[in-house]
């Protein structure tokens, strides 16, 4: 494998709120989630002369001594550790609703009654695979995601114009990319957008209309797009990557524990870029913690917004 060189930002963050940037012009390198489950170490080859280091995410925690051996001339920094949700697909739908608590089986089945009561009897999900049907599923995926909460505060939406739907199309053509459009009386209220790397399809967007949030149309989309998947049996896993949340935990079959690992040639300016944001995020993380045990986490991540 050879690594790609990039100009990378590394933001200095407290919440979602970016205090400093540090730019550096990194290799990067992700394992994909198959790697992670069989504990491989990626051949990565040796880091290009021009890197002033490497951003390995996606790392599992068992591998850290290994991927630090590897690159014993780099100094290496943690910048966040987190669980890596996934789920299996090469299972029946029942036996998978079988790994559910009876209290997630039930809440799941009372909200997509609830939504197929408002929807005329019956839950109106459209899947789209084909490049043909790529164009529209773009188009109301978009209308979808212009309202969300994520696009509107945080540009996380899903990505528009030409290029992004040239990209669905190109993914489509290798059967690479799943989409799904939930309706609610012929209107687009929640989407999801994963596309496939191998076996396994990522969780790259989803989002709903919060217009209808009182009907969960996020979770019910969920719902009915693992049943589907389930059936397809082209996949053998959903990965619903970094990150911890109700929505992964609800429909994950497992986790890996995660960290994104910084490597940095050892000059004077890459240590103090390294230093000052391990020292940032370990106190973030330690101040979180906190916050946790007492109840108020959520309190200070609303005010820091």
């Amino acid at each position: 494998m050879t690594l790609a060189v990039r100009s990378s930002t590394l933001p200095l963050r407290v919440g979602r709120r970016t205090l400093w940037r540090f730019e550096k012009p990194l290799a990067r390198l992700r394992l994909t989630l198959a790697q992670g489950l069989a504990g491989e170490m990626p051949d990565a080859g040796a880091l290009p002369r021009d890197a002033s280091g490497l951003l390995v995410t996606a790392l599992p925690a068992a591998l850290l001594p290994a991927m630090r051996a590897r690159w014993p001339e780099l100094k290496g920094f943690v910048r966040q550790s987190y669980p890596r949700a996934y789920a299996a697909l090469d299972t029946d739908f029942d036996a998978y609703l079988a790994g559910f608590s009876a209290k997630s089986r039930s809440t799941l089945k009372r909200k997509t009654r609830r939504f197929a009561e408002r929807s005329g009897g019956a839950i109106d999900l459209r899947a789209y695979r084909t490049p043909e049907e790529m164009a529209e599923f773009h188009a109301l995926a978009r209308t979808v995601s212009a309202r969300t909460y994520q696009e509107q505060r945080f540009g996380a939406g899903l990505p528009d114009g030409p290029e992004a739907l040239a990209q669905l199309r190109d993914l489509a053509a290798r059967d690479a990319v799943r989409g799904w459009l939930l309706f609610l009386e012929g209107r687009p209220v929640s989407y999801l957008h994963a596309p496939a790397e191998g076996d396994t399809l990522i969780y790259a967007h989803l989002g709903y209309d919060p217009d209808f949030a009182d009907l969960s149309p996020g979770t019910v989309l969920q719902f009915e797009a693992m049943r589907a998947l389930m059936a397809e049996r082209r996949f053998r896993w959903f990965d619903f990557t970094e990150g911890d949340g109700q929505h992964k935990r609800l429909f994950a079959t497992g986790s890996l524990d995660c960290v994104d690992l910084l490597l940095l040639r050892r000059t004077a300016g890459n240590l103090v870029a390294g230093h000052v944001l391990n020292g940032v995020d370990g106190a973030v993380a330690a101040a979180k913690g906190a916050l946790a045990r007492i109840g108020a986490e959520r309190l200070v991540r609303t005010a820091l917004r």
